[in-house]
């Protein structure tokens, strides 16, 4: 099958095949990868089987990220939980994937990583250099039982117990995405981050993620006394809504501010007609997060992550993230240091 280049940025039929395929998310759309090209220079390019002339019919979306730390290569998609294929067709699959090996070696990438969502892997026969280079967890909740059933399979001690001491004292609500309730979610990341030893995310990116999805984009805080102790955003595509981002102030996790929230994004989920609740990828070893999740009555699923390399010994990206004396310095970081920390690495990271 011949292979085509596009920008999903600018050609008209992108849309068109988000709103048919089963398989699109926010990931896919104008919104985010307009995000991750403002704030980090990151271009989108879409690759196809559908000549211009034609319907789009199907696509793999990537982008290229250049890094004189961490090297040339392709991702689909940066800072995104999953990014699947646009097609359900084994052979489309193979034959974006053989063009795209060609692509890695005619521009000197080093490999490219793919993100698939749903369970079954890439098709071995499109290259032999396809493996496996991650593995996460997925949690999804379905939003179809009624909203008291939904309640009743929340872990009764921990999340049903949790939401109603965070009634018994009175936490203030508010949602949107105002400049002041971004200012208390990024406060609390920055603690939530010096916590687990990382940096935070640019503010910028933030900045970026509302400018450009707008009122798909809903930041939610909870609050005791005019004091925020815990924050989230949740991303807005078709009938699902994605949780991306969360944080809170450690000293006051007995008042329940988390639970409440996402017993909030439920009600306000099921209310807008969504079908299902996206709470992101975990890393195995992550048991505290992994647990939380489980006990809002998700469904885990595996979620694995594949590269393909243009040479016989794929590069690898560094762990920059993952390296404990990073982790630990940062852990003690100054506000202002931890942010600057945060605008240098991401870039890199993808």
């Amino acid at each position: 099958m011949a292979v085509y280049a596009l920008d999903p940025l600018s050609d008209s039929r992108w849309d068109e095949l988000l709103r048919h395929s089963r398989r699109a998310s926010v990931f896919h759309s104008r919104g985010w990868l307009s995000a991750l090209r403002e704030a980090y220079g990151y271009h989108p390019i879409a690759f196809s089987t559908s000549a211009a002339d034609r319907p789009l019919e199907n696509g793999l979306l990537c982008c290229e990220i250049r890094s004189w730390v961490t090297g040339r290569r392709l991702v689909s998609l940066p800072f995104s939980d999953h990014c699947d294929f646009l097609t359900d067709s084994g052979d489309e699959q193979a034959s974006l994937l053989a063009y795209v090996r060609q692509e890695l070696a005619r521009k000197s990438l080093g490999y490219i990583e793919v993100r698939p969502r749903f369970a079954e892997p890439p098709p071995a026969s499109a290259n032999s250099c396809l493996r496996p280079s991650d593995a996460f967890f997925l949690h999804t909740l379905s939003l179809d039982p009624p909203l008291d059933a939904l309640f009743r399979n929340l872990h009764k001690d921990c999340i049903q117990r949790k939401v109603r001491r965070a009634e018994r004292e009175r936490l203030a609500y508010e949602t949107g995405r105002s400049d002041a309730l971004l200012r208390q979610f990024y406060l609390l990341l920055l603690a939530t981050r010096r916590r687990q030893g990382l940096p935070p995310q640019p503010l910028l990116w933030f900045r970026q993620l509302i400018s450009s999805l707008g009122d798909h984009l809903i930041i939610r805080v909870a609050s005791k006394d005019a004091r925020p102790v815990a924050a989230i955003i949740t991303l807005a595509f078709k009938t699902t809504l994605t949780y991306k981002y969360g944080c809170s102030d450690q000293r006051f996790h007995n008042l329940g501010g988390m639970p409440f929230l996402f017993w909030k994004t439920i009600q306000e989920a099921k209310d807008a007609g969504m079908h299902q609740l996206d709470l992101g990828r975990s890393e195995p070893g992550e048991i505290g997060l992994t647990t939380f999740k489980e006990r809002l009555g998700a469904h885990r699923a595996a979620l694995t992550y594949y590269r393909m390399s243009s040479r016989s010994s794929p590069q690898i990206v560094p762990s920059v993230l993952k390296c404990q004396i990073l982790r630990r310095a940062i852990s003690t970081m100054p506000d202002a240091l931890l942010v600057a920390a945060g605008k240098l690495l991401y870039r890199h990271i993808g």
